[in-house]
């Protein structure tokens, strides 16, 4: 994605387009009861081809599905770090392919 990214802290979902992914970025902070996220239609941005960024996902628990990989980030110098640590083979995949593009 090039361009700024907007933060869907007021609107829940911010949708974009990466080439042919489709990516949902979620921020959950202000999510008062996880319940709210069936009343959104959470399960409908769920499907294989698409991408799901979840902030805050300790507010949506008990609706939404496992993580494939969980992102850290922490300040670091001027910028962040980041580590990711996959949960299962989607997660471990994304990791080798990161791995292979950023050696």
């Amino acid at each position: 994605h090039t361009g700024a990214v907007k933060s869907p802290t007021f609107t829940l979902v911010e949708p974009y387009e990466i080439g042919d992914i489709r990516a949902y970025h979620f921020d959950l902070y202000r999510l008062v009861d996880p319940e709210e996220l069936e009343f959104m239609g959470i399960r409908d941005y769920f499907d294989e081809d698409a991408l799901c960024l979840i902030e805050w996902p300790q507010q949506g628990a008990g609706f939404l599905p496992k993580a494939d990989l969980t992102i850290t980030i922490r300040p670091h110098n001027t910028g962040r770090a980041l580590t990711l640590s996959p949960q299962g083979s989607r997660g471990e995949a994304w990791c080798a392919a990161v791995a292979l593009e950023y050696k």
